[in-house]
């Protein structure tokens, strides 16, 4: 059952992070750090600036130079003059963005060691342009641009988007499973909490078929993490098959409900509700582009979304 007063204040406190000025309170050391040894003119807005003015263009869908406007209106408490929408944009696809946000303590036990998350894996579409819906309904035109794909790894009991990758329309599924379980293992040993280590670690992977593959049953065994995938219809137990994938589908195939529960696969709809936040907070489809600022913008918006989902 929905806590309405809870979840209310943190919309209230959604509005409060996009207009925060937290980033005062380091702008003198930030600059110091990213202007240690540059050659040429030095920075003069920090990335965590420049980070913020990212948040609210992409939360209210604004043009550069609609952004800049908005930064001059309310910036009037910075340290310098405000930024213009060209050092706007440089700078926002230069940043090296972090979608978890340093949110791994959150994820930690109260007395540090180890925590075995639950991760559920999907992927969705992006549009690349807006544009263009009425004529290609109308015409019956395709549209020949394509969509990105966003493939991601979620942790199921905080919703967290712990894995982002994000690719063009022909890359498979089942083919970015690797690369979303090792970004979940390598950012996981980064934070400490107290005099213990926190250790992220994988115990099970839940996907649809279209992660059922050998090789990714074959390396799901060597990292010992438990599959959640779900194989295909007329899969068969076979000696060229990886062990463990006929291991899945004789449990599968005797009582699939079963193992359902015991996998804990009816969890992967969190991955569903994820990709339909996204959408209907940051719209979509995305404004840039270059495919390099593509995967950029969709980092800020996974990332603003982790935050909002930290409230």
């Amino acid at each position: 059952m929905i806590d309405w007063p809870s979840y209310n204040r943190s919309l209230v406190r959604r509005g409060v992070i996009l207009f925060s000025y937290d980033f005062l309170d380091t702008w003198d050391p930030e600059l110091e750090v990213i202007n240690k040894n540059k050659m040429g003119k030095p920075f003069v807005f920090p990335n965590s600036f420049i980070l913020a003015i990212g948040y609210i263009r992409y939360s209210f869908h604004l043009p550069y130079r609609q952004t800049q406007g908005i930064i001059n209106a309310t910036g009037r408490s910075l340290h310098s003059k405000s930024p213009s929408y060209g050092q706007i944009c440089k700078r926002i696809n230069k940043l090296n963005v972090d979608i978890k946000g340093g949110g791994g303590d959150k994820m930690a036990d109260d007395d540090g060691g180890d925590e075995y998350l639950i991760i559920s894996m999907d992927t969705t579409g992006i549009k690349i342009t807006n544009r263009g819906q009425w004529m290609d309904k109308k015409w019956k035109v395709q549209n020949r641009k394509g969509y990105l794909k966003i493939h991601v790894a979620i942790n199921i009991k905080t919703k967290e988007i712990l894995a982002l990758e994000v690719t063009d329309e022909k890359v498979h599924d089942g083919r970015m499973l690797k690369k979303l379980v090792n970004h979940v293992l390598d950012g996981s040993t980064t934070t400490t909490r107290g005099p213990n280590k926190m250790v992220i670690k994988i115990k099970s992977a839940l996907g649809d078929g279209a992660y059922d593959s050998n090789a990714n049953f074959r390396y799901l065994q060597e990292k010992g993490i438990t599959p959640g995938i779900k194989i295909r219809k007329n899969s068969i137990v076979s000696p060229k098959n990886n062990r463990l994938r006929n291991k899945e589908v004789i449990q599968q195939t005797k009582d699939l409900l079963k193992w359902k529960k015991k996998r804990k696969y009816g969890h992967r709809w969190i991955a569903e509700t994820a990709f339909s936040t996204i959408k209907r907070t940051f719209g979509e489809y995305v404004s840039a582009t270059k495919f390099d600022n593509m995967v950029k913008e969709m980092m800020i918006k996974v990332s603003l979304y982790n935050l909002f989902r930290r409230i």
